[in-house]
This record gives structure tokens, C-alpha cells and sequence, in this order.
């Protein structure tokens, strides 16, 4: 008996690739649980390629709008929902995402817009108007999945993004920030101010 591999992690990690029109493989995955995050992946523009336990996102270009409503598995996850938010933040056109599972799911909102989305949440649903490009600044994690969004944000925005209060993040994450930079990242676990101003020295 084995553990199945997480699901959200690797969809986080094919959001990632289609936020900074990436090029990435996701090895030790089960591309049938996968079946609802990849569709809105192609709708929204990217390529996805399934192997037998490893799925590749190419996105090549800018992406485009889509409605997505959460629902129980097989449909859309929660824990997807903000990821795909920072998505559609950049995607061509107008967005509707309703979230119909966690109410506090939108908590992402407001620090993306901190960086420039354009997002209005009525309810349970969030209208995005997408964006040309998202802007680097200091936003703070609020829950694990929000931070997460948060990060892969941060890799697609101009300039440099400040992520506190990760706490959340390496609970749900095993070595996030690591896994980031092995694909080609520019980021860095830090705990001063001062190991701050050393990155944006170094990356700047």
C-alpha cells in the first residue's frame, strides 16, 4: 500500500508553470486526479501532457479567461481555487471563479491586488479582470493555499515580491521554496530584514 501523491502540490506546481509561461514536469503524480485542474489548464491556454505518473505544463503564451466553480472531487478542488485565481489575475479578458465548498477561500484576494490584480468578490464569487502584468510587493500569507498563490505570483510579477508570514506555507509544502528554485526561481527562504536586503542586492 502506498500514499497517493498530493494532488494540490502538483497543481500548484502546473499553475506555476503556467503563470510565468514555464515549461514543467511533475513527476510521481496520478494524472487521473489531476483531471479537473488540467482541463482548466488547456482551457485557459496552457499544453498539458499526461505520462503514466508525471504530467508536463508548456505555456507558451499570454493566457485566457475562464469560469470555474469548486466543487467536491472529480470536480475542481477548494484548494486549488487560488492558484488558478492568480491565473485568470493575468489571463486575457473577464473571469468568474465561485467557490462553493470554503467560504473563507477569497482571504488571497486582497494582497494580490496589492500587486496589481483587478478583482471585485461578490459573495461566494470573485469577477477578475485580467491584467497585463502583476507588480512586486509585500504581501502576507494568510492560509496555506493563499500563500502558495502568493508565491507563484510573486515568480510571474515584475520586480521583487516579499511573502511573510510562510508559516502556512511550509506546513502544507515540504521544501517549496527549494522544488521553486530547481526549476529556475529567483527566491529564498529569509528571516531578517537584512537577508532581505541581500537578496534584492543579489537578484536586483
Amino acid at each position: 500500500y502506498s500514499i497517493i501523491p498530493d494532488q494540490i502540490e502538483a497543481g500548484t506546481f502546473m499553475f506555476a508553470a503556467a503563470v510565468t509561461k514555464g515549461d514543467v514536469i511533475v513527476k510521481n503524480v496520478i494524472p487521473k486526479h489531476l483531471e479537473a485542474t488540467t482541463a482548466k489548464l488547456v482551457e485557459i491556454g496552457c499544453q498539458v501532457e499526461e505520462f503514466d505518473d508525471a504530467v508536463r505544463v508548456v505555456a507558451t503564451k499570454r493566457l485566457t479567461n475562464t469560469n470555474v466553480k469548486t466543487l467536491p472531487y472529480p470536480g475542481y478542488p477548494t484548494d486549488m481555487q487560488p492558484q488558478i485565481g492568480v491565473a485568470l489575475a493575468l489571463a486575457r479578458g473577464t473571469s468568474l471563479v465561485t467557490e462553493s465548498i470554503f467560504e473563507n477561500r477569497f482571504k488571497y484576494v486582497d494582497e494580490l491586488m496589492r500587486m496589481g490584480a483587478d478583482i471585485r468578490v461578490e459573495g461566494n464569487t470573485a469577477v477578475i479582470y485580467g491584467t497585463e502584468k502583476l507588480t512586486g510587493a509585500r504581501v502576507s500569507a494568510p492560509d496555506l493555499r493563499a500563500g502558495a498563490a502568493l508565491v507563484i505570483a510573486g515568480l510571474a510579477a515584475e520586480g521583487i515580491t516579499i511573502v511573510d508570514d510562510i508559516v502556512y506555507i511550509q506546513r502544507g509544502y515540504e521544501h517549496f521554496e527549494e522544488k521553486l528554485r530547481n526549476l529556475g526561481a529567483e527566491i529564498e527562504k529569509v528571516s531578517t530584514e537584512k537577508d532581505i536586503q541581500k537578496f534584492k542586492l543579489r537578484v536586483g
